[in-house]
């Protein structure tokens, strides 16, 4: 009896810790660092519990390997009382966590008007079978094909559509994941924290090219997003203002 409640003592220490336990590693986004924060401390929960198990059962199969004769367990109401407080503290716990990361407009956006005070990058996603048209509606409304250039630090808004068929717009590194439906716009925001630049993806099929649904998000300075803007109002390196619409299917075109 006093080995288990040791066990559970070592279980309610470790999730205590959790509360306080950040990834150490840089996160490339505010959204990947809710999403990694919340995975650690659940790992942080689930570790000592699967450990705790494992004892027990390991326990049980030596010590009772050789019993021909098995008599009922007896009832013990401070050990039944013991487990079920002990759970129920545990799913609170997950609940409170999650709902935390849930709510967070970086994980489950909700436009208002004290975001826009933040002058957030807008960045239009058009998917189409098999590829995608980014434009940016609120600086001019030029189109960069599968290229996306946002700056570092500073709030940027995904609005994902479809033209034709469900696919999905995903950039792992970054934690970003939503459907892209025909007729409606999917809304989804960041703030990205590492320069560099990251892969992104149609996530759900969607036809013979799915594969090739391939796009990059670029994370810049300030400086370097501003005269990269300038430059595609410009028409510079291949900057243009066309209509998405208009940009017809690699695919078809052949």
């Amino acid at each position: 009896m006093r080995k288990t409640r040791l066990a559970l003592v070592s279980v309610f220490s470790v999730l205590i810790l959790a509360l306080f336990a950040n990834p150490a590693a840089a996160q490339a986004s505010a959204t990947a660092e809710l999403i990694n924060e919340l995975n650690s401390k659940l790992l942080y929960v689930a570790i000592p519990i699967t450990v705790l198990v494992e004892v027990i059962l390991l326990y049980a199969v030596v010590k009772f390997r050789n019993n021909d004769n098995p008599l009922p367990t007896k009832e013990n109401r401070r050990l039944e009382i013991t487990w079920t407080v002990a759970t129920a503290i545990i799913l609170l716990f997950v609940g409170v966590a999650s709902y935390g990361v849930l709510a967070n407009e970086n994980v489950t956006y909700q436009p208002s008007e004290e975001l826009e005070n933040e002058d957030p990058v807008v960045v239009h996603a058009e998917a189409y079978q098999w590829g995608w048209e980014m434009s940016y509606p609120e600086a001019g409304n030029f189109s960069t094909g599968t290229e996306i250039v946002v700056p570092k630090d500073r709030p940027v808004v995904f609005q994902v559509t479809s033209r034709d068929v469900i696919h999905g717009f995903h950039v792992p590194e970054m934690a970003l994941k939503t459907d892209a439906f025909p007729g409606q716009v999917n809304t989804i925001k960041t703030v990205p924290y590492e320069e560099g630049t990251y892969q992104g993806y149609c996530s759900e099929y969607c036809g013979v090219a799915h594969s090739q649904m391939y796009f990059t998000v670029e994370v810049v300075s300030q400086e370097e997003y501003q005269q990269w803007v300038s430059e595609q109002q410009s028409g510079g390196n291949g900057g243009n203002s066309t209509n998405s619409s208009s940009v017809e299917s690699p695919a078809l075109a052949r």
